[in-house]
Parts: C-alpha cells; structure tokens; sequence
C-alpha cells in the first residue's frame, strides 16, 4: 500500500493539531447552562475529632445556593466511596475495610479531607461563603508515616483498625526462603523508603454534575481514564443511580498517570448536588487542592536480604515491606503493594525461592494509590539497587551478575517463585543494545576528564521486567479484584468504507487516536485518516475497563482484532456472493477481497456498500450492515522489559547531580509508532528521574504537609533532563494477535534505579553504599562533606604528634 500508514509506520499523532492549536476541549472548558460553582471546605488537621460544623453564616451569604456537611450526606443515605480490590490477610481473613465517607464524619483523617460543600453562583462567592463556615476540631496526634503509625501506642486512623493495619500479607513459602538462606555463602541485607510522590498531572481534576428532572438522568463529565468504572462504583455504591439513568463522559484529559483512574468524592458530590438544586454544579480544583485531595503514589518501607552462592548466583530473596495506604482505602490501593509489587520480585533473574510480606498499613495522610508503574517502579527499584549492592559486597562487576542471574532467552515460558508466568523475552539482548548505545566501555575516560573539571562523574543501569494488562479476570478476581479485566472494542465500518472505533480504553495523552486507527489501517488496508476513534463517553461506547496499567494495546487493541476479523469474516461472505465463489475460497488483503486463483475482487468499499444497499445480498445468511463488536479477556499478564542506563555528574560544591546521560533499550513487543514508543519511554523517563533527584510529598511529624505548592515540591524541568536515547528490541508476546507488550510505564520503571545506581557509583570514593530518593543537593552536598570531615578528622588522627 502506497505511503503505508500501518503497524509500524511513524505516523504523525493525528490528536496533536487539536492540542497544540488550543482546539482540545477538556472538562474545564465545558460549562452548562445555569451551572453553578463548588468549593470544599477541607481539613487543616492531619488528625481531629470533629464537632459542630456551623453554615449557617455561610448559607447566609450573597450567591449561596446551599452548603453541605456529612451529616447532610449521610442523612440522604448517600453511601462511602468503595474500593475495588480486596486483599486476604495471611491468616486468610479479609483485610480491614473502613468506611470512606463523601464528606468527613465523626474525625477528619488528612490534611485536605473534605469537611463541607458551598455551593454559589461564582466560585469566588464558594470560596468565600466557605471561610465562614466555623467548625469546632479537637486536634489529635497523628502518624504520617508507615513506621510511625504501626509503632506502640500510635494513635489510630480508624478506631475499629487496630495497630493501623489495613492487611498483613505474604506470598511465597518462607519455610523455603530460610532453607535458601542457611545454605547462603553470602547474604546482602539492604533497606530503602521509597519516596512518596504526588502525580501532578498538566490538567487538575474538574467534575461537572448535571440533572434532566423531565428523564430523571444524570451526567457527570469528568477528568477520568476509566468513565465506565466510575460509572459503576458511583451508581452502584455510592449515589444508588441505575446505570440506564448515569451518563458519565470524560472528555479530552491532560494527563493521569494513574491519578484519575480512581472514584472521587467530589465527582459524587457534584452529581447528587445537581440533582438536589436542578443546576449543573461544576468544580475545578485548583493545584494546592490537588496536591491533598489527588492520590499519591509509591511511600515504601523495605527491609531485602538477597542469599548467593560462592559464584555470586542468586539463592534466595526475603523481603519485608510496609505500604502506606493513607487515610482511606483508594479504588484499587490494596493491589498495588500486593499483586502489582511482590509478584514482580523475581525481576530478569532466576532467583529460585521468593518470600515477600506486605504490611498495609493507615497514615494520616492522601490515600495513596497506582501511580505510573503502580507497584512495578517499587518491585525494580528495591531490586535494582540490592543487586548493585550485593555487587558492591562480593566484588563482581555490575554487568557480570546481572548476566549470571538472568533468565536465559531460551528459558521461556518461565515460571517465577512469585505466581507470574513470563511468556518471552530476551534480557541479554537489551542488556548488551544499552551498554553499547551508552558506550559503557568509554566510561572510565569520561570519569576523569570530569575529575579533571573538579566533577565526580557516575554511571549506572538497571534491567528490569513489567505486568500490563492484569488478567485474566477469573485469576484477577480470585486474588481479590472486583471488577472485570477484559476490553470491548465496537467497530462499524460504514457504507463508504470509512470506520469508527468505540473502545472501552481511554486516551489522556498516550495517542489512541493514532495507534488505534494504524491497528485498523494495517487491518483493512485504509488510510489512518479513514479512521475515527471514539472513547470517553458511557452512552456511547460499550461497557470497557479504561486505560491503565499500559493495557491499551494489549487488552483494548486485541479486542480490536477479534472485532476487525469478524468484519472480515462477514465481508468474505458478502465477497463470495457478489463474486459468485465460495466463502472459503475468498482472501482478504490490501483492502481487497479476491476470489484465490482468479482476477475477480472486489474492495472494501464495494462490499461495505452492499453490505448496507442490499440490493444484491444474501438474506438468508446475513443480515445487513457491517459493525461487529468483540470482547478480549487476556490469558496472561503480559511483561515489557529492558535495560536503562544513567550517565551523571555531581557538583561537590552544591551536590547538584547533572544527568547528563540516558539510553533506554525496551522490549515493548510489537511496535505499532515508533515515534508514540519513543514519546512514552521518554515521558516516563523524566517521571523516574523527578522522583529520583527532586520529588517528595513531605509531611511532618505531626502530619502537616510541607509540600503542596509547586514552591515546595520540585518537578522536573526541561533543563533537567537529559536527550534520552531511545531503542527497543522486540520480542513478540505469544499470547495476544497483536503481539504488543505496553510501552506507557517502561521509562518510570526502569529509570530511578538507574539514576541512583549512578549517583552511588559517582561518589563511590566516598564510601558511599546508597543514596535514598530523592538525592536533592542538600542530601548529596552533606554526603560528600560529611565524608570530608570523616576523612580529614582520621588523617589528624594518624598524623604523629608533634
């Protein structure tokens, strides 16, 4: 096919001239007719008993339309937010469950907890009415931290949850861990805190809730990757609307990283408002409310000891890890630390014998949830540095026990210790692509000329391997998923042969509207511009599972070829009869239908057309049109992996780390863009690099949190990164048609590691073995001085007296 446009081909993103023409329309820039404006009036406490919340001067004010409180909510017999996951304790009893209410009740939990509801004509009346809201707090001690809140005589997050443990959780057998572990010629012990992080994508979070009393319908449009899900959870748990009557649309969203998968309170409140003052009722968040109202992401507490042999080969791997969960259970929380964390421990390497135990445990902080990675970042990153460790200890190099360890290219499928089944890969393929595209052999030439400019210069890497697409929905649920896991994808081709796409996944900037088309372009041998994608909207799509966990492609595009080969299928037998063949004599290729061993075809639009002016159309076999929808519930996980490699170097005089060098070498599966592939790993890159060197959600010991401005929490900028070399090697998973992996987290997975293996190696003259995230200049800056101090205050100590 002339200018080919299919699988494979870099396409240009067919969305981006709406985005960068300012022609996008996201949740903010709808506004209803007659809407009014919320504004939250929410906890300054991490901890306090509340008592008597007074509106009444508030209600009082010009503008104010009505103010809501939890008693309000909970005398409408509106229900808490659930959650869609559930994790069994070792013992087997169900995890601690509290409930999550709309607006605080009885305690507020976190800073930023949701106390009250105004409502206004203006958001600045909202706002204002909402500051003469009194409401009576009795502060009470609070615990921020994993550590602190299961510490003796913590005080609780919720008094019916002792010790503030939501679940305590294993998988493995540690009976066998321990044998691994006595026959151990080496044991390497290793801890980290991996930091928390608050997602902070472009667009903040906006729900608008709208009513028709004369259809009894309600709309909620929001800033969501999964419309269908927060359908369900809000209509079903939280607001009892049947779903015939809930209408939920997400629109163009700017960003989610995870962050929007989630049902929040403030999508239920503004729905069931609408219908409570027959107005639209509309809330943008503004960014300091985002940074306590928005789930965070990762806050790890791990204790790992690795056992090797004589020969630095992996024996066995004990790993002990608390989870903060924040103050309430998040949508799907409880997988993250669990089946998205310790089932990813065996890494690229054939470590026969895994125990891992999570302590999930209440903080009086942001609920935490999946953030980009979502578990998998966790798992690489403890991983990652325990094998650097451990190398440092035995003396091997780097590269050499990484490659004595990996599962070898012939090994698959590979069942790991932790419940995973590896379909394919090749990790010494990628291994060897980044060390020679980082010109790791050159490194030491680099070193001290950098030396030679007063700079300590680092090199690291990290290999690493991911799940995608949690499957299949009988095993998800069996380990505690509420929900289903499979996709739906509707395709109609039309009369003139162009072709629509309703698809249940949902695109915030991963460019669907280009992949997806390039999948039915290379299918039915059209351009990609006769191609129209649809997504976001619950009364147009089938009911589908949305975008997270980089299962677009896998799940939502394999659901597109089981749809895409019934339409063949169906358009062979139209082809037949028009051609006066049999069905199965009739091929499909490069848009045309061909009659094998003849000259007679016939193209898709032709057929397309009879399919719908059925004029000369077997009526007795098929009905007319051509749409045909397919649901596709994957067999297996499937396991993008690779190797990243991180070049810095460090400023002694501040302890600012430059990253100066970055290749990225991924298995993603089958490439659809290379130019979207490339994008994503790069994005996902400067995410782990932001979390590495700058990014913390910080809160004090009494809860308070530091960071909720953009002056106290530093993201990546452009001058930050580095050009990340991008480059992948393809190994085709084996159990879906499209042989896709996922690319959308690859670059936050395999990138901390990598920066902080490197900062390590830079300051390794200073008898340094690790370096917690973020390494900020300060923390580096005291590392080296500290060492100096050390160092000069031994040379004082050796030098004769005089």
């Amino acid at each position: 096919m002339p200018n080919f446009q299919g699988i494979g081909a870099k396409v240009r993103r067919k969305e981006d001239l709406r985005f960068l023409s300012g022609k996008g329309r996201y949740t903010d820039d709808l506004n209803r007719p007659g809407q009014l404006y919320v504004h939250f009036l929410r906890s300054p406490h991490p901890h306090a008993r509340l008592g008597a919340v007074d509106t009444a001067a508030a209600r009082a004010m010009p503008g104010v339309r009505a103010v809501y409180t939890g008693a309000d909510i909970a005398a409408a017999g509106i229900g808490g937010l659930p959650c869609g996951w559930g994790i069994k304790n070792k013992d087997g009893s169900p995890m601690a469950e509290p409930a999550h209410p709309v607006l605080a009740t009885g305690k507020v939990r976190h800073v930023g907890d949701p106390v009250a509801a105004v409502i206004a004509d203006t958001r600045t009346q909202a706002r204002d009415a909402a500051e003469a809201i009194t409401v009576e707090y009795e502060p009470l001690p609070a615990a921020a931290t994993p550590d602190a809140a299961v510490a003796p005589g913590a005080p609780l997050v919720h008094d019916e949850v002792p010790g503030n443990i939501c679940y305590d959780w294993h998988i493995g057998e540690k009976a066998d861990a321990d044998a691994a572990f006595m026959k151990a010629a080496k044991v390497v012990t290793f801890e980290t805190t991996n930091n928390r992080l608050i997602p902070n994508a472009m667009e903040p979070r906006v729900a608008i809730g709208d009513y028709d009393a004369s259809t009894d319908e309600h709309t909620l449009f929001t800033t969501s990757q999964n419309p269908h899900v927060i359908r369900l959870l809000m209509g079903a748990f939280v607001l009892k609307i049947p779903e015939s009557r809930l209408r939920v649309v997400a629109p163009d969203v700017g960003g989610g990283f995870g962050s929007k998968i989630f049902h929040y309170a403030e999508e239920a409140l503004v729905t069931w408002a609408a219908a409570q003052l027959k107005r639209p009722v509309k809330w943008t968040s503004d960014r300091t409310e985002a940074f306590m109202s928005d789930a965070h992401g990762r806050d790890h507490v791990t204790r790992a000891e690795l056992a090797l042999d004589e020969n630095g080969i992996f024996l066995g791997l004990r790993v002990s890890t608390k989870a903060a969960m924040g103050a309430y259970l998040s949508t799907f929380a409880p997988a993250v630390p669990t089946y998205l964390y310790a089932t990813l421990l065996a890494g690229c390497y054939r470590t026969p014998v895994i125990y891992a135990e999570v302590k999930a445990v209440f903080t009086h902080t942001v609920p935490v949830d999946a953030y980009r990675g979502a578990g998998r970042p966790e798992a690489t990153y403890l991983l990652e540095r325990l094998v650097d460790v451990a190398a440092a200890e035995t003396g091997l190099d780097r590269v050499e026990i990484r490659r004595r360890n990996f599962i070898p290219a012939d090994g698959f499928p590979y069942q790991t210790p932790v419940a995973l089944e590896y379909d394919s890969g090749n990790y010494q393929a990628t291994l060897d692509a980044a060390l020679v595209g980082a010109d790791w052999a050159g490194f030491e030439a680099r070193r001290a000329a950098a030396k030679a400019r007063g700079r300590l210069r680092g090199i690291g890497l990290s290999t690493y391997i991911e799940a995608c697409g949690i499957a299949p929905s009988a095993v998800a649920g069996a380990l505690g998923a509420r929900a289903g896991l499979f996709e739906v994808a509707n395709i109609r081709v039309h009369p003139t042969g162009s072709v629509t796409v309703f698809t249940g996944t949902h695109s915030h900037g991963q460019g669907h509207e280009t992949t997806f088309a390039q999948v039915v372009a290379d299918k039915l041998g059209i351009g990609v511009d006769q191609v129209e994608v649809v997504h976001g909207d619950t009364d147009r799509i089938p009911f589908g599972m949305g975008t997270y966990g980089s299962r677009s492609l896998a799940v939502g595009g394999s659901a597109m070829i089981k749809a895409l080969d019934k339409i063949i299928a169906k358009g062979k037998r139209i082809a037949a009869h028009l051609m006066e063949a049999s069905a199965e004599d009739v091929v499909f290729e490069d848009g045309q239908f061909r009659v094998a061993g003849t000259d007679k075809s016939k193209g898709l639009t032709e057929i397309s057309l009879a399919a719908y002016v059925p004029h000369n159309f077997p009526h007795d076999e098929l009905e007319p049109g051509l749409e045909e929808t397919a649901f596709y519930d994957p067999k297996n996980f499937t396991f993008p992996a690779g190797c990243h490699v991180c070049e810095v170097e460090i400023e002694p005089e501040t302890g600012r780390v430059h990253v100066v060098g970055f290749t990225a070498v991924d298995d993603v599966g089958r490439v659809i863009n290379p130019m979207i592939v490339e994008g994503q790993v790069q994005g996902g890159v400067a995410q782990g690099i932001g979390q590495a060197l700058m990014e913390r959600a910080a809160y004090d010991a009494q809860g308070q949190l530091l960071s909720a401005s953009f002056m106290d929490y530093s993201m990546p900028r452009a001058e930050d990164l580095p050009g990340v070399a991008v480059a992948t090697h393809v190994t085709l998973c084996t159990h879906n048609p499209l042989g896709v992996k996922g690319c959308g987290e690859v670059g936050a997975i395999g990138s901390p590691p990598a920066v902080i293996n490197a900062v390590v190696d830079a300051l390794r003259d200073h008898g340094v073995r690790h370096v917690e995230m973020p390494a900020t200049p300060p923390k580096v800056w005291g590392i080296i001085n500290a060492n100096r101090a050390s160092t000069a205050s031994a040379q004082r100590a050796a030098a004769p007296a005089e």
